[in-house]
């Protein structure tokens, strides 16, 4: 099984956060692959840039390698497919999540219910 994380799940494991449960490490670990998104140390960057989110890019990006993950770069055939979804979700990071989700494929592991009405491909936790 192939993953894709979104960011918040992501954060979760970098910092420990208890919202990480035992269930969710378990799918992760047991993962063939794990990628997280460029979008997301892109989100992080412009969070932390505005006052939203206490965190450091450059940590950020910096843990997906020592979590043993694989960055997944943002390619046109990516932009392309956000432009395809219907429009459920008007956040941009999680539109490029999904499209890159939909355009690998790989399941992408999410907190927001919202983000199931596109695919089968994406994983309530």
């Amino acid at each position: 099984m192939r993953l894709l994380l979104d960011t918040h799940i992501f954060l979760w494991l970098a910092t420990d956060d208890r919202k990480a449960s035992k269930k969710l490490r378990a799918q992760i670990e047991t993962a063939s692959e794990v990628y997280v998104s460029a979008a997301s140390v892109w989100e992080v960057a412009i969070k932390s840039a505005l006052g939203k989110l206490d965190g450091d890019p450059e940590s950020f990006h910096r843990a997906v390698d020592s979590f043993g993950f694989r960055e997944l770069a943002i390619t046109g055939m990516h932009t392309l497919a956000v432009a395809r979804l219907p429009p459920i979700h008007k956040d941009p990071f999680d539109r490029l999540l999904i499209a890159q989700a939909m355009t690998e494929p790989l399941l992408l592991l999410t907190a927001d219910e919202t983000l199931a009405a596109y695919s089968d491909l994406v994983r309530v936790v």
